[in-house]
């Protein structure tokens, strides 16, 4: 109360002027302390003495206000709006989204017209056809940035208008939005594009308008584009309807869908190399391994690593998605190709598919021992290298489910790699031992450096300490049994009594 009476009056009073929104420091301050005030007599109080200063004719002022706002709401949320306080909420957020002139932080404005919609929830109903009627009307402006920011809007609000049943509303948005995929500017076709992803997230493949069958074909030539923005939105759309929708559209769409994602597999972004390897393995779900692992085997012969790459992970997130026997008979083929870099490209593959898969790796561990095998004797670095990675990924998918005859064998192979000197080498090759260790136990790996750590050659000893000292830090109970029976001397015990118990 005292806040409410004696603070509350002269703060508005004083510090909620046109000036402070032109400071940069007093605009954030005052932002804070009106969101801890807030805290203290609640989100309501606060909002009711601001919302009308949303129609201010300054334009930097209203945007500090939408700002504060949004930060309420995000904090405290509505519950304690009335129905009269979120008629003026909307109404003036509606205007000051409106009545934007300047082009820079326009983000404040989208933020906050996203917050309070999503707050409001059901609230919003009665007021989705005006805010869609606005949508519409600035999808149609001549500025690019007032486009984009239209389009950013229904990407915000469309789990709303889904949660208020308002999917006809929903519907003819999509239409508008498909006959602007034409859109010359890259930064506002991305947002275009992300928009009828939420609504095809939230309306459904079955109901969403235009038809699947129409709105692919024209994402197709979109993926050519090479901005970033369109190209992950494209890309994330495409993933979408492959995982849904798949059967809306043939299977020779989807095949030329194939040769343009793996132009993007060397987009410079991640997220974007991220999206379209994720694609690959709905659409090999879509139609079928083979036609895409085709593609993607041939893809192991080029010349650029980052393409050979990213095809080993698309390799391998189509083994996870369409079962791996789908894939190994195909990629273990492959490795017969005499190249090097196909054979790095099998290994790679490998790995990342064990990696993906767990536990499944025991029913394919035997068919690949003895590939795995003839990689760790390779001459060149980089296969050993690739192998002893693989070694790693299927020793701890397969730990405790019967397979220590296979690891036993390949960590026979992996032994003999300790003393590379190559930095990449020698770390793959003690992961693959501190796999092996989890899965056959820190007492077979014992034995093989026990002949090492006294060796007159230092060089020798280092590394075989090194692996002692690993065993010794990870697994020093298992250790206990493999320690030399000592007898007692006067008051030191040595003897392990619970290790001579017999039930």
């Amino acid at each position: 109360d005292y806040v409410r009476q004696e603070v509350l009056p002269p703060f508005f009073r004083n510090f909620w002027v046109r000036r402070m929104a032109l400071d940069r420091r007093n605009y954030r301050q005052l932002v804070e302390t009106t969101v801890e005030l807030a805290k203290r007599v609640g989100g309501a109080e606060i909002v009711m003495r601001i919302v009308d200063d949303l129609k201010d004719e300054s334009e930097p002022y209203r945007r500090m206000v939408t700002e504060t706002i949004d930060d309420i709401i995000q904090a405290l949320g509505v519950s304690d709006v009335d129905s009269a306080l979120e008629q003026r909420l909307l109404d003036g957020i509606l205007y000051a989204f409106q009545e934007q002139t300047s082009e820079e932080n326009s983000d404040i404005m989208l933020n906050g017209f996203g917050t309070v919609i999503n707050a409001l929830g059901t609230r919003a109903q009665p007021y989705l056809p005006q805010i869609c009627g606005t949508i519409k009307y600035r999808l149609h402006h001549k500025s690019p940035q007032v486009r984009m920011q239209a389009a950013d809007l229904v990407a915000r609000i469309a789990v709303v208008m889904k949660t208020c049943g308002e999917e006809q509303l929903m519907g003819h948005l999509g239409v508008v939005l498909y006959e602007y995929l034409g859109e010359e500017y890259p930064e506002v076709l991305g947002s275009i594009l992300g928009a009828l992803k939420s609504i095809c997230n939230v309306i459904g493949m079955d109901k969403m308008t235009p038809p699947i069958q129409d709105l692919l074909p024209r994402l197709t030539p979109i993926l050519k584009n090479r901005h970033e923005k369109v190209q992950e939105n494209c890309v994330d759309l495409v993933g979408r309807i492959a995982d849904r929708g798949p059967q809306y559209v043939p299977p020779r769409e989807w095949m030329r869908i194939c040769f343009e994602l793996i132009e993007m597999l060397k987009a410079n972004r991640k997220a974007i190399r991220r999206a379209s390897v994720n694609t690959f393995g709905y659409v090999a779900k879509a139609i079928g391994p083979q036609d895409v692992l085709h593609v993607l085997l041939n893809n192991l012969k080029v010349q650029d690593r980052q393409m050979r790459v990213c095809t080993t992970v698309a390799l391998a997130i189509v083994a996870e998605t369409c079962s791996p026997f789908t894939v190994l008979p195909a990629l273990m083929n492959e490795y017969r190709y005499p190249d090097i870099n196909v054979q790095n490209g099998v290994l790679k593959a490998l790995s990342f598919m064990f990696e993906y898969i767990g536990e499944m790796g025991k029913d394919y561990i035997y068919s690949v021992t003895t590939l795995v095998q003839d990689a760790l004797m390779d001459r060149d670095l980089v296969h050993r290298q690739t192998a002893a990675s693989t070694t790693k990924h299927l020793a701890l998918g397969v730990q405790g489910l019967g397979c220590e005859d296979a690891l036993e064998h390949l960590l026979n192979f992996v032994w003999p790699n300790i003393f590379e000197t190559s930095p990449h080498v020698i770390g793959a090759v003690l992961d693959a031992i501190e796999g092996c260790r989890v899965s056959l136990g820190a007492h077979r790996v014992l034995y093989y450096t026990l002949q090492g750590l006294f060796h007159p050659a230092r060089r020798v000893r280092e590394i075989y300490w090194k692996v002692f000292n690993n065993l010794y830090v990870y697994s020093v109970d298992q250790l206990t049994p493999c320690f030399p029976r000592l007898e007692n001397e006067g008051n030191s015990a040595y003897t392990r009594t619970y290790l001579e118990l017999f039930i």
